[in-house]
């Protein structure tokens, strides 16, 4: 059966495109291109962040977003559906209490209203961003400063004009200069869902 991940991958194929290419094309790391790809939608951190890269991907390769899309929800609820059967016991099911079983499906719908809505904010907020090390901001006898930051794993990350990579934690590091008195840093921080955030500081040389 064709699934979301082979469309993707029959099509990059088809324009000859490598996964490096993709990622520098639409900012998204190559080992979320591969895990759509394999359709390993575990290695993602919401169903939003999926949909929101799968649509960028689906429009780079030319393919119908929409289609992409409907394919995706197909596969992503069957599978939440297997997950919800094999967690309910048979002995809930054969309940006779109707009052019971409304309650729980209210409460489960009020659970569920409220997860979606935190995703939806968290999707549509840009990525966090935080310097770990240094804590302080003027150096006397350091010619270099090695900044560890930490940020979102699936986020596309340049310092000063640098491509920089985060390890599985979401944690980067970055050597800086201390050329001058005064030494500005700039980190861009581009999110999944497309959302920049810029982190400036200015380290100080006495």
């Amino acid at each position: 059966m064709l699934s979301v991940g082979k469309l993707l991958k029959e099509a990059r194929e088809k324009k000859k495109v490598s996964l490096r290419e993709v990622e520098k094309q639409i900012k998204v790391r190559e080992q979320f291109i591969r895990a759509l790809e394999e359709d390993k939608w575990y290695t993602f951190t919401s169903r939003i962040y999926v949909t929101g890269i799968l649509k960028n991907y689906a429009r780079f390769l030319g393919l119908d977003e929409r289609k992409i899309l409907a394919f995706f929800r197909r596969e992503y609820e069957r599978s939440e559906e297997i997950k919800f059967k094999e967690k309910i016991s048979t002995s809930y099911l054969s309940s006779d209490s109707k009052k019971t079983l409304l309650a729980g499906f209210i409460f489960i719908c009020i659970v569920l209203v409220g997860y979606f809505t935190y995703q939806l904010f968290q999707y549509l907020k840009p990525p966090e961003v935080h310097i770990v090390s240094p804590t302080n901001t003027i150096f006397k006898r350091e010619l270099t400063v090695k900044v560890i930051g930490k940020t979102e794993k699936e986020a596309v990350i340049t310092i000063m004009g640098e491509r920089i990579y985060q390890n599985e934690k979401g944690i980067f590091e970055y050597n800086m200069l201390l050329k001058k008195k005064e030494n500005p840093l700039l980190i861009e921080v581009i999110g999944a869902n497309g959302k920049k955030t810029v982190l400036k500081k200015i380290f100080k040389k006495t």
